[in-house]
């Protein structure tokens, strides 16, 4: 075999992170499912079987990944996008509706979440478009643009509707960022979602005010040290307009359940047997698991069904619960280690593509991360987004092992694509 293959260039520490991350994702999906210990681990009538299955054909998707050449991503990046946006308006006439979300396509007893697929379609039409030579983030125009190519994936999966996937494709802001984009943008963001939380927790009117006093004195701080107080000024307007429209954003726009999401969250004691139940058992599980657990498959809140598709969204808290803190903290540093891997990767690109699709990929599971760890400590409201290579599921697996191993092949030809 030829060195020059890929098999000898791939970066291993990823590729050894990443199955350390699977295995035990499916430990804890067996443990969580795990009802008859006759069961052969292979029975595909049982959760873990079919995950195991997932498991398996996933090594497949790895192999056809590496052998495709790598400059047909950068080439047909375009194609693949507009396939991956048919295949989610598809489901508009054509989708399986499970739980009130027409999300699947369904070929008998299996099937198929166009969503998670996307994801690498849009980080692929992102990085072509940014690495052309004329574009440039600092033009509204580009931006527009840029901001199009996430948008309309969005759309189509808010119809479904599943807002905690579409909340996913946010994350490439990161990779637009790392590439030129104003940080005004990311401030302002971030400003609003803190603005949205004080207003649920002590009322618009009092956070007008406080914003208002804030404003009035960053302003005569920069009046004083001679620099621009408009762009401040504007951002003030805008921030108290926003205020003052969280109320009916609240009341007519968000639908009962994600209400309750929010009002779990600052008053969780009250909605504990309510529309909290989830989170309050969660909370119980993880901290009931002390500093070593209670040991493989002897997780109290699996035995007694205490929290609700425990091998789904809430998977961490069979980690805690049966790990411990010890556990759940290699877990985490095994989480941590491939995000900071995949940025090193991302960094030594040669080329542009490679670099921000780099970013793409770690955007998708920084927010997936992130956001599923703060959901089942109470930090964030519950959005319905799993725990990447852990929580159950073949479309997730499979379109986070087609994210990942199309960067590595990328990165394993940086030396090619680069000269």
């Amino acid at each position: 075999m030829s060195k020059d293959r890929t098999i000898f260039k791939i970066d291993w520490i990823s590729v050894v992170i990443f199955f350390a991350l699977v295995f035990f994702g499916w430990l804890s999906i067996y443990s969580t499912t795990f009802e008859d210990p006759n069961q052969s681990i292979l029975n595909l009538s049982t959760l873990y079987g079919k995950q195991l299955l997932w498991i398996l054909l996933s090594m497949v998707i790895i192999l056809f990944v590496l052998s495709i050449e790598s400059k047909f991503y950068e080439r047909f990046s375009s194609v693949i996008y507009i396939l991956s946006l048919l295949s989610l308006l598809g489901l508009l006439f054509f989708g399986k509706t499970i739980n009130g979300q027409t999300a699947w396509y369904s070929f008998g007893s299996f099937s198929i979440q166009p969503a998670e697929f996307a994801k690498a379609a849009v980080a692929l039409a992102i990085a072509k478009y940014l690495s052309e030579l004329n574009v440039d983030l600092k033009k509204l125009k580009y931006q527009f643009s840029t901001l199009l190519i996430i948008l309309l994936p969005i759309g189509l999966i808010l119809l479904q509707p599943d807002a905690g996937s579409a909340l996913v494709f946010f994350s490439f802001f990161i990779a637009i960022y790392r590439e030129g984009l104003p940080g005004f943008y990311i401030w302002f963001g971030l400003l609003a979602i803190i603005l949205f939380a004080l207003v649920l927790l002590i009322g618009s009117t009092i956070t007008a005010i406080v914003t208002a006093c804030i404003v009035i004195g960053v302003m005569f701080f920069l009046k004083k040290q001679k620099k621009k107080v408009f762009p401040v000024f504007i951002v003030s307007i805008l921030s108290i307009g926003f205020i003052l429209s969280v109320n009916f954003i609240y009341t007519n726009i968000l639908k009962p359940h994600q209400k309750e999401r929010f009002e779990v969250l600052v008053n969780l004691e009250e909605n504990k047997r309510g529309s909290g139940y989830n989170l309050y058992q969660s909370i119980v599980a993880i901290g009931s698991g002390g500093l070593t657990g209670k040991g493989f498959l002897e997780g109290y809140s699996k035995q007694g069904g205490f929290v609700p598709e425990q091998h789904t969204d809430y998977i961490f808290t069979s980690i805690a619960e049966e790990w411990g803190f010890i556990g759940s903290s290699i877990v985490i540093f095994l989480f941590i280690a491939f995000l900071l891997r995949i940025l090193f990767l991302a960094e030594r690109q040669k080329k542009p593509f490679s670099r921000i699709y780099g970013y793409g990929v770690f955007g998708i599971f920084f927010i997936h991360f992130f956001i599923n760890l703060g959901m089942v400590l109470g930090l964030v409201p519950t959005i319905g987004i799993p725990l990447p290579l852990f929580s159950y599921g073949g479309s997730g697996l499979w379109g986070f092992t087609i994210l990942v191993f199309i960067f590595l092949k990328l990165d394993a030809d940086r030396q090619k694509l680069g000269s």
